[in-house]
């Protein structure tokens, strides 16, 4: 599934193409796509694909067209503090943007059916964590992934704010994945070739709506032999952070809005499309037509009505060459790291701060 946008040359391109494309609609949306760089998650040898709007599978490992997450993100219409759970969450790289919207005092939790996904997802989020730029740009709630069959989630478990899953769902097993919902809540998931969001608008009622035709490999369902029962996948709980815990997030938070303050500007993750819109013109040409005088057929030349600025034309691709290329953007500069490397603070301390990021 996917193709609906253009190729990008980079993920920053893929994004641009996203939103001229009308997939990508919010600022905050904008941002985590951004902020999550696609090709990270792929295979080495396989990242040339990574900025095509098509889906990409190797083995167990599975990544959705662009298209698609991008329509998932703005349909869960996410929040800071929210909770979301994500059913097949594979890579991680949808729970990890989700991450960098719902921030630190949110719930992130992901299940998914194959173990070594479930340890490349890991991988892949340490790596964001300890490499990238963007660590340092938002307040995260890290995802926490189990191995299990998402339909063998424990009926006593907490509900959610937000849930999405990766997989086609039966009609049968609509209700199931509904109970998983808080009251208010929304569940964005692939039900008979629709990507559907479904709106929990009380106990017992719901109301949908579907966003996309899309088509998904259905929910892998647990084979029961006689007499075996299927182990219940066990959720993370619900903890409360610690009061360490809580100091680091408040002190970045206060050293990152100092430092914004200090560098207006430097720090926005949203970048101005530079592709110039190709301005149609049309030439004005003369042509004869024929009309009747009496009994004869005289030619009449007459103007074309295709357009009317030749001279404008030409002027304006004057004007066109006088115009300065436009500047390749600066690299952005992240001042938290070094604003917390100058405390007079012990080492370990600002290792702690620092999430030990080696960079």
């Amino acid at each position: 599934m996917g193709g609906a946008v253009s190729a990008g040359e980079d993920n920053d391109d893929l994004i641009d193409n996203l939103k001229e494309a009308q997939y990508i609609r919010t600022d905050r949306v904008e941002q985590a796509f951004r902020a999550i760089d696609r090709g990270d998650y792929y295979l080495e040898g396989y990242r040339d694909n990574a900025y095509k709007d098509l889906a990409w599978k190797h083995g167990n490992i599975h990544l959705s067209a662009p298209c698609i997450y991008s329509e998932v993100m703005e349909a869960l219409k996410l929040q800071q503090g929210l909770s979301f759970l994500n059913l097949g969450s594979g890579t991680g790289y949808l729970s990890t943007m989700v991450g960098l919207i719902i921030g630190p005092f949110g719930v992130n939790h992901g299940v998914e059916l194959h173990k070594d996904v479930v340890e490349y997802a890991k991988e892949r989020l340490d790596d964001f964590i300890k490499n990238s730029d963007s660590f340092d740009r938002f307040e995260f709630c890290e995802p926490h992934f189990v191995v299990g069959n998402c339909l063998e989630i424990s009926s006593d478990s907490h509900q959610y704010d937000r849930i999405y899953c990766g997989a086609g769902v039966q009609k049968d097993h609509e209700n199931y994945m509904k109970i998983l919902l808080k009251v208010g809540g929304i569940l964005v998931m692939p039900i008979e070739d629709q990507l559907t969001q479904i709106t929990r608008t009380g106990q017992s009622s719901w109301e949908s709506k579907n966003i996309l035709a899309v088509s998904f490999a259905p929910l892998v369902q647990q084979n029961r032999t006689e007499g075996c029962k299927a182990e219940a996948v066990v959720l993370p709980a619900l903890s409360v952070r610690n009061l360490q815990d809580l100091s680091r997030i408040y002190i970045r938070r206060t050293l990152r809005n100092l430092t914004n303050d200090e560098n207006p500007g430097r720090n926005n993750t949203q970048r101005a499309s530079q592709k110039r819109k190709r301005r149609r013109c049309r030439r004005r040409r003369r042509i004869n037509t024929y009309v009747f005088v009496g009994n004869q057929l005289i030619p009449q030349p007459m103007d074309s009505e295709e357009d009317e600025c030749i001279e404008e034309e030409s002027k304006e691709e004057e004007q066109e060459k006088d115009i300065e290329p436009i500047k390749p953007e600066e690299p952005q500069v992240y001042h938290l790291r070094d604003k917390i490397l100058s405390l007079p603070l012990p080492e370990s301390l600002k290792s702690y701060l620092l999430y030990y990021r080696e960079k």
